[in-house]
């Protein structure tokens, strides 16, 4: 096993070229103050992070090959702090953009303004109601 394989399948492994994007973008690590365990490499940080957001898994499931849940979990959120995963995403949108090119012209959003179609008289003020009469619905005012 590499050194850098972090006991976990190829599927899972940060891509050398995503890794050179993002080092970019990390903030310098903290002076360690105290005693104690070394500093958890950045690289295997961030590949316990993409498996988590990969797989969808739990905090509490991420296999200790890639680390400890807790330490995976602070250096996220001291990244989420600083920005790092905006910048990313800005860094990929950017080189999509200069790849494919993107068309602000032709934009969707995911909802509706409109009645139910099948509605009706039948259908209650609130789930709770519907299919009532008129003077069985408790109205609370």
């Amino acid at each position: 096993m590499k050194q850098t394989d972090y006991g976990v399948g190829p599927d899972y492994q940060l891509p050398d070229a995503l890794w050179q994007q993002f080092q970019s973008i990390l903030p310098p690590a903290k002076p360690k103050i105290k005693q104690g365990r070394p500093r958890m490499d950045d690289r295997q940080a961030m590949t316990a992070t993409f498996y988590l957001l990969r797989t969808g898994c739990q905090w509490s499931a991420l296999p200790r090959s890639l680390g400890a849940k807790s330490t995976v979990h602070d250096r996220f959120q001291a990244w989420q702090q600083a920005g790092v995963f905006e910048k990313l995403w800005r860094a990929g949108l950017l080189e999509y953009d200069l790849a494919v090119g993107l068309d602000f012209e032709w934009q969707s959003m995911d909802g509706a303004m409109t009645k139910a179609p099948l509605g009706g008289e039948a259908t209650g003020p609130n789930p709770t109601d519907r299919g009532k009469k008129r003077h069985q619905a408790v109205f609370v005012g």
